[in-house]
């Protein structure tokens, strides 16, 4: 997804496109800055690149993608960053310290701007909980089911809430919470980027004053 997708408003449809069109996709009206019911917006991609995130949980292809896609189908592998963006993912060879390869992920923060007490620790409980001897294959084995790398930063976060005298999250309630919301948007906006690729537009009906159904609207 190197193209940026905009939105534009015409005639009573929502327009998605990667350039502004001569003539309108729906009336085939000509375009044109006084026509335009609003100036047309530059969608955010859900995609960001986790090396300049902190504290955040990531979730990215697998090693098993060679193209490093959202596509629905391939495995997705997780990690968390530290405060300078070096991402801490368990693999089948404990855990690593990546400084490049989260160039297009999935971020959720975990830490918020005012919390600087967890800020000044957060490196340091990362580090101590990825030298830990559930991570190390000579102790443990990776397992696809129940010692992964989705299982390493639920554990490590878990670590942290109960440091911080809060209450523990389920691997259940964390997924629901924070990791599908944004894996749906990331299908939604996958979806129509793809859909401009083989279409140039994708039209949609403005509902009264709302944004109407658009595929990205979160």
């Amino acid at each position: 997804m190197e193209r940026s997708v905009i939105r534009l408003r015409h005639c009573q449809k929502e327009i998605f496109c990667f350039s502004l069109p001569e003539e309108c996709p729906s009336c085939g009206e000509e375009l044109k800055g006084s026509r335009l019911q609003e100036a047309p917006v530059s969608l955010p991609s859900p995609l960001t690149d986790g090396h300049k995130t902190s504290c955040c949980l990531l979730v990215a292809p697998g090693q098993d993608n060679l193209d490093r896609d959202f596509n629905g189908t391939s495995d997705l592998h997780t990690g968390i960053s530290n405060t300078k963006g070096l991402v801490y993912n368990y693999t089948r060879g404990g855990v690593r310290r990546d400084e490049v390869g989260w160039e297009r992920c999935v971020s959720v923060p975990l830490v918020r701007p005012d919390m600087f007490h967890l800020l000044a620790q957060w490196d340091q409980y990362l580090d101590r909980f990825s030298d830990g001897p559930m991570w190390d294959p000579a102790w443990h084995r990776f397992h696809e089911e129940d010692q992964n790398c989705f299982s390493f930063c639920v554990s490590f976060m878990n670590s942290v809430l109960s440091a911080e005298g809060r209450s523990r999250l389920s691997r259940d309630v964390f997924t629901e919470i924070f990791i599908l919301p944004r894996m749906r948007r990331v299908s939604k906006f996958t979806a129509l980027y793809q859909h401009i690729q083989r279409h140039r537009y994708y039209v949609v009906d403005i509902q009264g004053d709302a944004q109407g159904d658009a595929p990205v609207s979160t």
